[in-house]
C-alpha cells in the first residue's frame, strides 16, 4: 500500500495507528551505499525506498550539504534480555525544502505517536506499541501471504517513552489474572520528542483524550509466530534456544564532540 494511500485512509479514521516525526542532522552515505544520520553526538541507520533516497541525493547535491531536516517514521528492535540496551533506528519518507504539512506542524525531534501504552517484556521503560492499521486490502495480502511473510508485516513497533505523571497508567499483563480481569488498556495520542543522548522518546503533550476504545489493527497469531520461529530454529541448528541473531542495524555511536557539526534548529 502507498504512503498517500495510507494517510487519506488513516485520515478518515477517527483513531489510527501511527508513529511519525521530525529529525533534522547530517547525513551519512556510507561505502555499501547505505544512509546514516547523525543527530548530537550520536549516528542513527536511516532506510529509505529507492525514491525518497534519490530524491535526499538529488536534493544535497543541489545544495552542496548534508544538513537536512527529514520525516520518518521511528523503528526500533529490542532484544530477549531487558537489560540489553533497545536500536533506535527510522524510515526516511520525505527530505523538507518547505516548511509545508508535517515540517510545518512539527519542530525539529518532535514525534505523533498515536498507539497502545504499555509495558512489554523485553523493555523496563513502557512503551507506545504502534500496530498495523486495519485495510481490507492489507487483509487480502495477508491471507495470500506466506507465514513468515506475514508475520514480518504485522511485526508492530514498541517505541519506549518516559511519561511523568501520565494521566492514565500503562497496560500491564498479569500471567495470573484471566483476560475478563486484566487492567485496562488505553489507546494514547501525544507529542513526544525524541532525546538522541538517552536514545529514548519524552512525553511532551497529549494530541487527544486517552480512550478504551482501540482502532482495528493486525497482529500476527501465536501460531504463526511459533511457526515462524521453529523455522528459524531449523535453518539455524546450532544456534542457542533464546539467543538472539545481532542485529544488522548498528547501534547508535557516540561520535567525538569535536567532530560534531551543530545539528540545525539546536
Amino acid at each position: 500500500m502507498s504512503e498517500q494511500v495510507e494517510q487519506s485512509q488513516q485520515q478518515s479514521q477517527q483513531n489510527y495507528f501511527q508513529a511519525i516525526g521530525v529529525i533534522s542532522g547530517q547525513i551519512i552515505f556510507t561505502e555499501d551505499k547505505k544512509l546514516k544520520i547523525q543527530i548530537g553526538r550520536r549516528e542513527y541507520a536511516l532506510f529509505s525506498k529507492p525514491q525518497p533516497f534519490e530524491a535526499l541525493k538529488m536534493h544535497l547535491k543541489k545544495r552542496d550539504a548534508s544538513e537536512v531536516s527529514l520525516l520518518v517514521y521511528p523503528k526500533v528492535i529490542h532484544f530477549p534480555k531487558p537489560e540489553q540496551p533497545h536500536q533506535i533506528y527510522f524510515q526516511l519518507l520525505a527530505h523538507q525544502e518547505v516548511s509545508t504539512g508535517l515540517f510545518e506542524e512539527l519542530n525539529d525531534g518532535e514525534f505523533k505517536l498515536f498507539g497502545l501504552w504499555q509495558f512489554i517484556p523485553v523493555c523496563r521503560t513502557p512503551c507506545i506499541s504502534i500496530f498495523k492499521n486495519f485495510h481490507k486490502d492489507r487483509l487480502d495480502f495477508i491471507k495470500s501471504a506466506d507465514t513468515s511473510l506475514k508475520v514480518k508485516f504485522m511485526k508492530a513497533s514498541h517505541l519506549p517513552i518516559v511519561w511523568k505523571d501520565a494521566i492514565v497508567p500503562p497496560f500491564r499483563f498479569n500471567p495470573k489474572l484471566s483476560k475478563e480481569e486484566q487492567a485496562k488498556r488505553y489507546f494514547v495520542q501525544l507529542k513526544a520528542k525524541f532525546n538522541p543522548d538517552k536514545n529514548i522518546f519524552i512525553f511532551d503533550s497529549l494530541m487527544g483524550l486517552p480512550t478504551e476504545e482501540l482502532p482495528n489493527f493486525l497482529k500476527a497469531s501465536k501460531t504463526d509466530k511459533a511457526t515462524v520461529a521453529a523455522e528459524k530454529r531449523k535453518s539455524n541448528p546450532n544456534k542457542k534456544p533464546g539467543a538472539k541473531k545481532e542485529s544488522k542495524t548498528p547501534l547508535p555511536k557516540p561520535i567525538k564532540k569535536k567532530a560534531v557539526p551543530k545539528t540545525e534548529g539546536e
